[in-house]
């Protein structure tokens, strides 16, 4: 008996031919879509304001180490290192970017084969018309199926690629909120320990204007003052004891934000008061390296942005070639169950498959176009966020070193009107002037050293500005 050619034996035998093929083209490498190449980007070679500057590349994954200990103050050190871990904002970007690293996984999964398995068991049942009589049947099946689609054109690839990217991205952005939420805290805290500096200034006042208002009532139940007087003095103590009130409010408020900024309610934190400073502020170096504002986690952010971007315009541009997929299917199928698992209910099907779109009225070169306008966007955002960089730390470098002279002029001016306080209120007490005159020179001595106050709490806000500015700090980071 001669066996005659099965179809299906002549399909494997076809497969058989074209599996060398399309194994060539799928380790070829071949991927539709433009390459990556990093944006370029046009900045000057140094900075206006500091030497030793060139272009930007990201290199956010440094580890740039506690940035705050330049500091040297405990109580704010451990109040940063919360904040990585209590803090909702960087909670919630954590946690997104465990989501993305979970869909890089998921797209990895796409470019490797696939098994399911599907197993039913049924009966059915119809009756006849005509006799009345029923009839019913049962049908059993266990089945399991392979799939790979063969990634010819390198649509999976670029998705991987995009995904990659994105989970990069993502951590980049969790970088920057962490360090945006340790900036905002420390800037808090410095305008914090000010405050306490200034409350405690306008105590002090207080206190002096209560004793000069006791002996201005003393002198006008004697006649020896006027009612004037005793209204400038009145004046005066009421005026200060408002702006310690003013202070006072501001700094609870202040002390509220930074227990948000650690995950807590304002009822569960709090910060004793400290009269003086007790943090160092850094040097701000005249050279920096040149490697730092490539840390800047935002500018790494938009750069792992347009390289998604980029592979998404592959993927896109793969929707013009059709797809392949290999698919295998066995298993077993019988209407009585005791017998499923013979030789003669087996069932099998293996092949590929090819399918691809024909006519669709140009959706597929509108998602190319989309694809590429959005890269060009990404484009431009990174470019603009490194020329932010570049202005942010000319900004802050500029304010700080005319900070330092400006310190320095007001400091003598606050000393010269302390100076000139201390001897009007030896002539008053002498009776060589009126009272009229120590309000004045009081008032002015006050105001002086409630602005070189005021001028120190920019200058901390202003470095912890500038060291955000950079990535991180202007130290060279540990690898």
């Amino acid at each position: 008996m001669t066996m005659k050619k099965l179809p299906f034996l002549s399909g494997q035998r076809t497969s058989s031919r074209l599996a060398p093929v399309f194994l060539a083209l799928l380790l070829s490498g071949c991927a539709v879509g433009p390459d990556y190449h990093r944006p370029a980007v046009s900045v000057p070679a140094h900075y206006k304001e500091a030497q030793g500057w060139r272009e930007a590349a990201p290199q956010d994954a440094q580890n740039k180490g506690d940035w705050w200990s330049v500091y040297h103050d405990n109580t704010l050190s451990g109040l940063l290192r919360q904040v990585a871990v209590s803090n909702q904002n960087v909670a919630q970007y954590e946690a997104q970017y465990r989501q993305a690293r979970a869909l890089v996984g998921e797209a990895r999964s796409d470019l490797l084969p696939g098994a399911t398995y599907s197993g039913s068991s049924t009966r059915s049942g119809s009756a006849s018309t005509g006799t009345g009589q029923r009839t019913a049947s049962d049908s059993h099946s266990l089945q399991a199926s392979a799939s790979w689609e063969v990634d010819i054109w390198g649509k999976l690839r670029r998705t991987l690629e995009e995904n990659k990217a994105s989970a990069q991205a993502s951590e980049a952005e969790l970088a920057n909120i962490t360090l945006s939420a340790q900036s905002e805290l420390a800037q808090d805290y410095f305008q914090l320990r000010i405050m306490d500096q200034q409350i405690a200034l306008y105590q002090q006042s207080v206190e002096a204007y209560q004793r000069y208002l006791t002996i201005i009532e003393n002198k006008y139940q004697a006649g020896s003052e006027s009612r004037a007087t005793l209204a400038q003095a009145q004046m005066q103590l009421e005026t200060s004891r408002a702006s310690a009130l003013d202070l006072s409010w501001q700094r609870a408020q202040t002390e509220h934000a930074i227990a948000i900024l650690l995950g807590k309610t304002p009822a569960e934190f709090s910060l004793p008061v400290t009269k003086a400073m007790t943090a160092t502020l850094p040097a701000i170096p005249q050279a920096v390296p040149s490697t730092l504002l490539e840390r800047r986690p935002d500018i790494a952010y938009a750069e792992r942005t347009v390289a998604a971007a980029n592979a998404a315009v592959g993927v896109a541009i793969a929707g013009y070639y059709p797809d392949l997929t290999l698919s295998a299917t066995g298993g077993f199928t019988s209407s009585a169950l005791h017998n499923l698992l013979s030789l003669p209910n087996r069932v099998w099907s293996l092949g590929p498959s090819l399918s691809g779109t024909l006519l669709d009225f140009g959706a597929t070169s509108a998602k190319v176009e989309q694809a590429r306008a959005a890269y060009n966007a990404d484009v431009a955002s990174y470019r603009q966020a490194v020329l932010t960089g570049f202005e942010e730390v000319e900004n802050y470098l500029v304010e700080l070193h005319t900070l330092q002279n400006e310190i320095v002029a007001q400091q003598n001016a606050t000393s010269a009107a302390q100076e000139s306080a201390r001897v009007t209120r030896n002539q008053y007490e002498a009776g060589m002037i009126d009272y009229l005159d120590v309000a004045t020179t009081e008032n002015s001595s006050l105001s002086q050293q409630q602005s070189l106050l005021s001028l120190q709490s920019t200058q901390w806000v202003a470095s912890v500005q500038l060291i955000a500015a950079l990535g991180g700090g202007w130290r060279e980071a540990s690898r």
